[in-house]
């Protein structure tokens, strides 16, 4: 049975993006301190990557327009417009829970919720994220795109694990 992991950076008030949308603002305090690189053990156990289509659009245009990042990971796009799968990438109008709720069942290993907070969001409000991985960054946006809004849903964690660095604080929750 897979994992329902969500690994995502977050302002210290709560925003995943700001106003337009992009995350420029994530980096450390110091610009000349080295950040470890936890990315890579974290990706080591996933096996699925599910993202929105803004994070798509975002990936694929800007944050890297000339290589698809996540080569070797079946990777499902959410979104309402028709689309071409790729090899490794299925387009998919389905509900986020929906789908969790089927790979959770087909799959082994992680199922990372790469990004889109309305993505993030329902998939809290129908108790399927297992694992929360929140890296807090040192930055209070102040506006943005928040990453849990109004859900009507407390969820229980578990702090498992903390790591700092360079004013960066990451964060593994598991649920209770």
């Amino acid at each position: 049975m897979g994992k329902v992991s969500l690994f995502i950076a977050v302002s210290v008030d709560g925003f995943i993006a700001d106003e337009a949308g992009q995350v420029t603002w994530i980096c450390g305090q110091r610009k000349d301190q080295e950040i470890p690189d936890t990315y890579q053990d974290y990706m080591a156990d996933v096996s699925t990557i599910i993202m929105g289509n803004k994070t798509y659009q975002q990936v694929t245009t800007t944050l890297s327009p000339d290589n698809w990042p996540y080569t070797g990971y079946k990777t499902y796009v959410l979104t309402h417009k028709a689309k071409q799968n790729l090899s490794e990438i299925t387009f998919s109008a389905r509900s986020p829970a929906e789908l969790v709720k089927e790979l959770k069942e087909t799959q082994t290993g992680k199922i990372w919720i790469c990004g889109g907070a309305s993505i993030a969001q329902a998939l809290q409000k129908a108790d399927l994220i297992d694992e929360y991985y929140l890296t807090v960054i040192p930055v209070i946006l102040g506006k943005g795109i928040r990453l849990f809004s109004d859900s009507g849903l407390p969820t229980n964690l578990n702090l498992s694990q903390t790591t700092t660095y360079n004013g960066i604080v990451e964060l593994k929750y598991e649920k209770r």
